[in-house]
């Protein structure tokens, strides 16, 4: 087998609204964040309404994982057809044999020549490894590649970057796994997975914590799709905290050093890099 990975990538989202406007959105949805009785009891008591303070604000970054792999494999396999003939026909040559029909049917063999090839696109919440397809409405909205340095940059400045909590080795392999199908045959030609997109993303969100009648309560502002959650979190712990590159971008031989039940993978050859991957994809 044959696993070629691209280069991994940091790309962040351009966010489309300023802390001012983020921050006004939240005030005006701030009882929201303490659940219906408190903002029944602010529609009741006007002067109740207005005892909120904001005593945390953040800007972050938060993470999801994109992944996209191809797979094909080619094979043979013997099979035999069952092709049905007119009544009273007993015997048919084909290529220069002659095939005896039974019951109104031929049966005939030949060797199949097969190729499958399946294509996937995989998204990871950055934060619970789970698959998420609704993160494809942010890969709409503008974005830049970028590197750990500028993240730790940004860090340092006052934005909350927020560290995926799984690596990319741990999530490649779960896609080359996905990515390896069964097939019925013979004799296997080739067999190869491209994991030709491995891009950690980052989206801006915006989290503004209030406290209300001794509780505290948090609004988060959606910086792409200006979505209002009104049980959100913060993560001011990773504030001023600098991400570890290695951590960020971890896939290497250890990513296809793995086992898929069912399959005997007795060779793998790892390419590595997105500008031999396309070369080759050119080539085929």
């Amino acid at each position: 087998m044959q696993v070629e990975i691209a280069e991994e990538r940091i790309f962040v989202l351009a966010d489309r609204f300023s802390l001012d406007h983020a921050e006004g959105r939240a005030w005006a949805r701030r009882a929201d964040a303490f659940g219906a009785v408190a903002k029944l009891g602010g529609l009741l008591n006007r002067s109740g309404a207005d005892d909120y303070e904001c005593v945390y604000r953040e800007r972050r970054l938060q993470p999801f994982w994109r992944l996209h792999a191809t797979g094909v494999t080619e094979y043979e396999r013997t099979r035999s057809y069952a092709v049905p003939v007119a009544p009273g026909v007993q015997t048919v040559q084909f290529a220069g044999e002659t095939v005896t029909a039974d019951q109104g049917q031929l049966r005939l063999t030949g060797l199949e020549s097969c190729r499958e090839e399946t294509s996937r696109e995989f998204l990871f919440d950055g934060l619970t490894r789970a698959q998420t397809p609704s993160l494809a409405n942010y890969l709409k909205f503008p974005g830049a590649a970028t590197e750990a340095d500028v993240l730790a940059e940004a860090a340092n400045s006052g934005v909350v970057v927020v560290p995926p909590q799984n690596k990319a080795s741990m999530l490649v392999r779960e896609v080359v796994s996905a990515a390896i199908g069964k097939v019925d045959a013979d004799r296997v030609l080739e067999e190869r997975v491209t994991v030709d997109v491995v891009d950690l993303v980052y989206r801006p969100v915006y989290a503004f914590r209030y406290t209300h009648g001794g509780k505290d309560g948090v609004i988060e502002f959606d910086g792409l799709t200006s979505d209002i959650r009104p049980d959100g979190a913060t993560f001011e712990q990773y504030l001023g905290k600098v991400l570890e590159p290695r951590f960020l971008l971890d896939v290497g031989v250890e990513a296809v050093n793995l086992f898929v039940p069912g399959t005997q993978l007795v060779r793998m050859v790892v390419e590595h890099g997105a500008k031999q991957i396309q070369q080759r994809n050119r080539e085929s």
